[in-house]
């Protein structure tokens, strides 16, 4: 008998820890999962452009042959400023240079840069727009550059171009020569590292120009991705505007809400579409950056999923428990109302009691100052 509760004993205290532990690995890989999720600054421009979560940020990706040009995107934005202005949805800020939405374009190709010391073929990504709010890449040194600029004669160096063409990074302010063209190298830029950036397709020397350089002095792939971010007064709102009026065929588009694509629902519904998320009948290349964003959302999912299913083990555990104890329950819903109803009149009788007894002290004492 003494062995049987011993071993009983056991069993329970094995559960117990093994519960905590659980629980503690749950909170710990969810957290993982939280972290990572606002890790990528590039899914960050809605909440860096309001805090008060009522802007959105969309990315649009084409397909090679869907045309778009830099005068298809003017013409959303023509047709985006009319539709807020028609919708009431009015810039409010005090400051002059307040903006209601930011938009950016990009398009990626191959371009030659030559310094007084050599000559680098590199990859290359024209942008338009402020491409760069979107993408705060870690600077070296110099500054950013805007594809709103006027003068579009500059360039951004990751660090082993700088190398190559200068032999050092602090290069900031240098000229370098893109298709017979001076150009000023605006800043340097560390390039990204590690396995899931280099899958994602940033394994080499990488220049930042403008699109129209890249469009007039290098091989130009064709704009390829536009981001903008912009009011969202009711949920979709944002991305459905931009979805139909892109102007661009559903078969060579893919449009993504980047504002929710770690939240807890996208994280199942990666998981739902397990084995059939990389079919696509669209010919659409990703960009370095959205590639590395889609490898976070399966990370982030399958941890999502280990801490669901260490927090089912003590949620199980706490079921069956119940259910042993329901079974071997003493009482029925009667019993426990009669117990209450037995509480409730004790209370009652209690209340009658302190009232009498008020009562009969204040009898007592009026009989006192009528003796008197």
């Amino acid at each position: 008998m003494k062995r049987l509760r011993n071993s009983l004993s056991a069993g329970r205290n094995i559960l117990g820890i093994s519960t905590v532990i659980s629980m503690v690995l749950f909170f710990l890989l969810y957290s993982v999962s939280s972290v990572l999720s606002n890790s990528l600054d590039t899914q960050q421009m809605a909440e860096r452009w309001s805090k008060e979560k009522d802007v959105a940020q969309i990315s649009c990706f084409f397909s090679s042959d869907a045309g778009v040009s830099v005068d298809s995107i003017e013409s959303f934005r023509h047709t985006l400023d009319t539709a807020l202005m028609e919708a009431s949805i009015v810039q409010d800020s005090t400051n002059a240079g307040a903006r209601l939405w930011a938009d950016a374009y990009s398009a990626e190709g191959k371009i030659s840069v030559k310094s007084e010391r050599a000559t680098v073929s590199a990859d290359a990504i024209g942008i338009g727009g402020d491409f760069f709010l979107f993408h705060p890449l870690q600077l070296l040194y110099g500054a950013y550059f805007s594809g709103n600029d006027y003068n579009q004669d500059y360039c951004i160096l990751d660090e082993d171009a700088a190398w190559q063409l200068f032999g050092s990074n602090d290069v900031a302010g240098m000229m370098v020569t893109i298709g017979g063209t001076p150009h000023v190298v605006a800043g340097v830029i560390h390039r990204e590292m590690g396995r899931l950036s280099e899958a994602a397709g940033l394994d080499s020397t990488v220049v930042y120009v403008s699109y129209s350089t890249l469009d007039t002095y290098g091989q130009n792939y064709g704009i390829n991705h536009y981001e903008i971010v912009m009011p969202n007064p009711v949920s979709d709102y944002a991305y459905n505007y931009v979805k139909e009026h892109i102007g661009v065929p559903e078969k060579q588009l893919e449009v993504v809400e980047n504002s929710g694509r770690f939240d807890l629902l996208s994280r199942f519904e990666i998981l739902a579409a397990f084995g059939t998320r990389p079919m696509t009948g669209k010919a659409i290349i990703y960009p370095y950056w959205e590639n590395v964003a889609r490898g976070y959302e399966d990370i982030i999912a399958l941890i999502t999923f280990l801490a669901v299913l260490f927090l089912m083990y003590p949620t199980v555990l706490l079921l069956i428990l119940f259910v042993i104890y329901w079974k071997h329950k003493t009482w029925s819903a009667r019993t426990i109302y009669l117990f209450l109803r037995d509480k409730w009149e004790r209370k009652m009788e209690d209340v009658r009691a302190k009232r009498l007894r008020r009562k009969a002290h204040k009898d007592t004492f009026d009989d006192e100052e009528e003796y008197i």
